[in-house]
């Protein structure tokens, strides 16, 4: 079973040091692309700051992340973001950390400790939770056998993420991937077509 570590929900966190100012912020993401969005929603919303660093991992493997220093010194923002959410062994999670300089230069070590403590805060006000990796199933069947479709999807920890009734009726299921195997072979005697897809 694959299980993994994130936080259940977003969470913010502040570092001072010398004048400027580190917020950050800590949030749940399933893709890449969903990390993207957040830290460009971040950095629209603190557009006045000097600098929108961030960090994010993806996926149980844990192996498809990103990092910026957004304009600092190589190496002294995204990396130690980075390293904080491999110290919490997190993944699907994007930290972003905007930066208002307080006109004190911190220097490249006073740089690493400041955005690895403004990330550490975030993940420490958050919640960390462990999740099942999650597949989705979809498939379609007859109208006439949906009370045996809906009492086997009852019987199991199942989320209907869409479905569509009429002659020939539709739905997708979402559940944990482990019991994906079982749920396919109760629902094979009543479908027409499946087609299954891992993915959070």
């Amino acid at each position: 079973m694959d299980l993994f570590k994130t936080i259940s929900a977003p969470s913010q966190g502040l570092y001072k040091e010398k004048m400027s100012k580190f917020i950050s912020f800590a949030i749940p993401v399933a893709t890449a692309d969903e990390a993207k969005a957040e830290i460009k929603r971040v950095a629209n919303e603190y557009h006045d700051a000097r600098h929108c660093c961030w960090a994010y991992m993806i996926g149980t493997e844990r192996n498809v992340y990103l990092s910026s220093d957004n304009g600092e010194p190589s190496g002294t923002a995204g990396k130690p973001i980075l390293g904080q959410i491999n110290s919490f062994e997190l993944t699907n999670i994007v930290i972003v950390v905007v930066r208002y300089f307080g006109g004190i230069k911190l220097g490249t070590s006073g740089l690493i400790e400041a955005y690895r403590q403004a990330a550490r805060e975030a993940i420490e006000a958050a919640e960390i939770i462990e999740r099942h990796e999650q597949a989705s199933f979809s498939f379609t069947f007859d109208y006439m056998a949906m009370n045996d479709v809906m009492k086997i999807i009852k019987a199991h920890a199942v989320r209907i993420t869409e479905q569509d009734f009429n002659n020939t009726c539709a739905m997708t299921l979402q559940c944990d991937a482990d019991l994906m195997p079982v749920l396919r072979a109760k629902l094979a005697p009543h479908i027409d077509a499946a087609d299954a897809a891992t993915g959070e």
